[in-house]
């Protein structure tokens, strides 16, 4: 019987696919989006799934529980940190696939897989840059404004 075997086998042992794929949900979780291939992206996407939810969960033993899948501490605490905080109101589909076409080295059809809910941190230096719309202005106006080049000519004539 081949009850409740719904991950494809990606053509990798069970203990390489689990690497595989804890790798490819932790890589997800550091840089918000990857490039991967369609097969894998439809893999890891109930496993990244799975690990928000144990996020918005939240206790001590959703946290063991999601570095005994992932086995990288920094990552789950980023996970139970930023991800799950962005996706706490969303009942479920935490993941988004977007396909790209086909790879021209062996044509394996490609795709993004991302969070639907981009959590991005807002430091306070990038509070502090906000520009006002009166700075915008001002700034606008001196890029269009032509700016005269100091031509050899000029040059020396300003050093006599």
């Amino acid at each position: 019987m081949n009850h409740g075997r719904k991950v494809p086998k990606l053509q990798r042992k069970a203990s390489h696919r689990k690497a595989l794929l804890a790798n490819l949900v932790c890589a997800l979780i550091e840089h918000r989006r990857i490039r991967t291939t369609l097969a894998k992206a439809k893999a890891v996407r109930p496993l990244a799934e799975k690990m928000v939810t144990l996020g918005k969960r939240g206790d001590l033993h959703a946290r063991r529980t999601a570095v005994s899948s992932l086995r990288h501490p920094a990552t789950v605490k980023q996970l139970f940190e930023e991800i799950s905080v962005a996706s706490k109101d969303r009942k479920g589909g935490y993941t988004r696939i977007t396909k790209l076409g086909q790879r021209r080295s062996d044509s394996a059809p490609m795709a993004f897989i991302e969070w639907v809910d981009a959590y991005v941190p807002q430091t306070t230096q990038a509070i502090e840059a906000e520009v006002t719309p009166v700075e915008a202005e001002a700034s606008a106006e001196e890029a269009a404004a032509p700016k005269k080049r100091a031509t050899k000519k000029a040059k020396e004539v300003a050093a006599e």
